[in-house]
């Protein structure tokens, strides 16, 4: 064989193997590829979400219409100019004619886009008010948004009394963080607490936030409303079919802001009123006696499983914190023997941690006890829920 046709060889099964390197890594990523998620995005989506509710089906609608009806402007108004300009053009014999100040121009392009405005707006009004009718609502909910996570509140209707937090599920953090992450239909979507709602009924959503502006937007519900520090807004829905129902806080609300997903169950009238008891049962079991005297041991468990879920978010789980967030491994406050300022801190906030009022005194505790005896901080100091109930006072 010749040098000429040993490169040329060689070529060939370099390309071969190139080939077959694209090959396998394109099946692979066939083998993974996601698949749309019911409820939520769908894979190459260019269009609206499948309706859920009423008033997104006739959202739907408005953009369809309103598409159709400047896509005949765009038509009739380039269509005339282009067919002036061809068939009047200069080179065939045609001069410019001369005319000022035509009646019949003047009305007609004062009237024909004051009728179609008027053809856009009537249908859209109609819309608009619906979407502001949260009288006679079946259920009603507070949503507040937190950095960054979703506190719901069961106000009125059945159910109420039961409150939760909503938070991105650790495994899809852990994906993320990694940058890595696997081929999951739900990718960032999946939280460790759904809202719950039966179907056909109408649930007023009240929103607001305790820190920063969020966003409580459900795409197939037709919803999107913002939550205000220090203001209350609302809005509504009723679901039409049962499923699983995904969103996204739709407010730049900080660093965490990819990671406060929304996830909506509606379920049949039978099933939540199964879930509702299920929760009253959970709560009940939950409650803590604050009068009760704690262990340090037992507070110590408890505490560490309330900052994981709540804390550990920002300050990490080394409590190192990072950029702005202040460590708690050597913190004054958390060292101090004085356990009211940490404790105020926690019902309060500062400097931009938000207020935890919503965790029982029991919990307020509990991780108090812990940071004040985790990494360095061995101080021995014990938190009891008495202390936190005199200081909500």
């Amino acid at each position: 064989m010749t040098m000429l046709n040993t490169r040329a060889y060689l070529d060939l099964r370099r390309l071969g193997q190139v080939a077959l390197g694209w090959g396998a890594c394109l099946c692979a990523q066939a083998a993974q590829a996601v698949n749309d998620l019911p409820g939520g995005p769908a894979v190459n989506q260019i269009n609206l979400h499948p309706p859920a509710t009423r008033i997104a089906a006739d959202q739907i609608w408005l953009h369809d219409m309103m598409l159709y009806i400047c896509l005949g402007i765009f038509v009739a108004v380039f269509g005339v100019m282009f067919y002036s300009i061809f068939k009047h053009r200069k080179s065939r014999g045609h001069q410019a004619a001369h005319f000022h100040e035509s009646v019949k121009v003047e009305i007609a392009w004062t009237v024909v886009p004051f009728l179609i405005v008027i053809l856009m707006a009537l249908p859209a009004t109609k819309v608009v008010v619906a979407m502001k009718d949260t009288s006679n609502a079946d259920l009603t909910i507070k949503v507040t948004g937190y950095q960054w996570k979703w506190g719901y509140d069961y106000l009125k209707g059945e159910g109420e009394g039961i409150a939760m937090l909503s938070s991105l599920d650790p495994t899809h953090r852990a994906m993320s963080d990694s940058g890595h992450p696997q081929a999951v239909d739900n990718y960032l979507l999946k939280v460790d607490n759904p809202l719950v709602v039966p179907v056909n009924k109408k649930v007023r959503i009240i929103t607001t936030a305790s820190d920063v502006i969020h966003a409580w937007m459900v795409p197939a519900f037709g919803v999107k409303q913002d939550a205000i520090p220090g203001f209350v807004r609302d809005t509504w829905f009723k679901a039409e079919k049962e499923g699983d129902f995904y969103g996204q806080c739709a407010e730049l609300c900080g660093k965490e802001h990819a990671y406060m997903p929304i996830h909506v169950k509606v379920v049949s009238a039978v099933e939540y009123s199964a879930w509702v008891e299920g929760e009253k049962k959970k709560l009940a079991a939950k409650a803590d006696d604050p009068s009760k005297e704690w262990k340090i041991e037992d507070l110590l468990v408890r505490g560490e499983k309330v900052y994981k879920a709540n804390c550990a978010v920002c300050h990490r789980e080394d409590g190192k914190g990072a950029g702005p967030i202040l460590p708690l491994d050597g913190s004054a406050v958390v060292l101090s023997d004085k356990h009211m300022d940490q404790i105020q801190v926690l019902l309060n906030g500062r400097n931009g941690m938000p207020a935890w009022k919503q965790l029982n005194d029991t919990e307020i505790a509990a991780v108090a006890t812990y940071t004040k005896n985790s990494w360095s901080n061995k101080t021995g100091q014990l938190v009891q829920p008495a202390e936190v109930v005199a200081a909500r006072k």
